[in-house]
């Protein structure tokens, strides 16, 4: 479709230049040859000046050759019929490739969405299958009893719990995808936000056993307060997640210049070389066999964490070793407009 699409644009280019061109051509063909015979006018007129008039004596030749004037026109033509063809052949590649990069921006939002529609419908149809899966066999089953159907409807709560879930992960997905140039801006104080972001999720992190240090600086940062709770809810829900009970999780903010830097630092799993350059695309998770254990997910919460940072006009990276732990580095501009 796009190779379709690229030919059919390519060809209304060259159409537009191919008018343009001879159009152009055949306006420089009349002024030329216009010139050519006002040229050969103004010459014979030289030429007759310089001798007196001759009444009597039969009238002479042309001086200028029309056959020569004639050549002349023939040749502008030819000429101008040559540099289109030069113009229309070189413009044809040009547009080729213009109407590629035209088109490139178009052909990834297409592709994205179509990945986008692909890995949505796939992590849907899991918990829709189990779902069904478990009420079929529990309608086949004549000797059901009351404990059975009610631990049935337990799995299916959780189900249910876990497409409500993806289905709130994927709007935010959306919401901050609409939302790149509308953002909610103003002054923070990032020793506020860090420490309310911490006492939210304080509970999951006691239920665990991890203990949450943190080493903040008082500044101030612009910015959309909603969107940056959950950018470090999402920071620290991934810390705690893949650390083990007993380890330390640290949150540090260093200001450098007019950006601001927060790190969350956690001492679990750590993430294999081979899935870094992935982890912050959509619906990706890491082998279970490298990280030693599945976490209950769907791989959504750090790209909406990057797209989030990418809307702050910052950067985020993330710096991780096998069985040592991470740490995912947020940088953010204190001010930006």
């Amino acid at each position: 479709m796009f190779q379709k699409a690229r030919i059919k644009l390519t060809a209304w280019y060259l159409l537009i230049i191919t008018i343009v061109c001879f159009t152009l051509s055949g306006v420089i063909f009349r002024i030329q040859r216009s010139e050519v015979n006002r040229f050969a006018k103004a010459q014979r007129m030289r030429i007759e000046r310089q001798f007196p008039p001759e009444i009597f004596l039969p009238p002479k030749p042309p001086i200028i050759d029309p056959d020569l004037i004639a050549e002349t026109e023939k040749r502008i033509l030819i000429n101008l019929m040559m540099l289109n063809g030069i113009i229309i052949v070189f413009s044809g590649g040009f547009g080729y490739f213009l109407a590629g990069k035209t088109l490139k921006p178009i052909k990834e939002a297409l592709d994205e969405q179509d990945r986008f529609i692909s890995d949505s419908s796939h992590e849907l149809r899991t918990p829709l299958t189990s779902l069904k899966s478990a009420m079929e066999v529990a309608l086949m089953d004549k000797q059901l009893s009351l404990d059975d159907a009610k631990k049935l409807i337990k799995e299916n709560i959780k189900d249910v719990n876990r497409l409500q879930n993806l289905s709130d992960s994927l709007i935010k997905l959306s919401k901050n995808k609409e939302q790149k140039n509308n953002l909610n801006l103003e002054d923070i104080s990032l020793s506020k936000l860090i420490n309310s972001s911490i006492e939210k999720i304080k509970p999951q992190a006691e239920h665990k056993g991890v203990i949450i240090k943190k080493k903040i600086q008082n500044c101030k940062i612009k910015g959309d307060q909603e969107k940056l709770h959950s950018l470090l809810a999402i920071l620290l829900d991934n810390a705690i997640k893949y650390s083990p009970s007993g380890k330390i999780i640290q949150v540090k903010t260093i200001k450098s210049g007019k950006k601001i830097t927060i790190s969350v630092t956690d001492h679990g799993q750590g993430i294999g070389k081979k899935d870094l350059p992935f982890i912050f695309d959509r619906f990706y998770r890491a082998d279970a066999s490298r990280t030693g254990s599945i976490i209950p997910g769907f791989g959504l919460g750090l790209s909406i964490a990057k797209m989030i940072v990418e809307n702050h006009h910052g950067s985020i990276k993330v710096e991780s070793r096998p069985g040592k732990g991470s740490t995912f580095t947020v940088t953010l501009p204190q001010i930006f407009s």
